[in-house]
């Protein structure tokens, strides 16, 4: 059983990350399918939006030391 926490370091991008890396490849799917179905429940219409278009000069990616 998972324990709860109110450390705000456990609402961290990294803290999210490491919870996400020990779900199995099964359970990961089905977050997905959960999160896309709560998506869609609650705006049906997100799927006919054609509104993001690729970057032309492509993703930079920064990191703070």
């Amino acid at each position: 059983m998972a324990d709860i926490s109110h450390d705000w370091q456990d609402e961290s991008l990294e803290a999210k990350a490491r919870w996400f890396r020990t779900l199995t490849p099964e359970e990961r799917l089905e977050y997905l399918i959960e999160m896309t179905n709560l998506i869609l429940e609650n705006n049906p219409g997100i799927a006919d939006r054609k509104y993001a278009e690729p970057l032309p000069e492509g993703v930079r990616v920064v990191k703070l030391p």
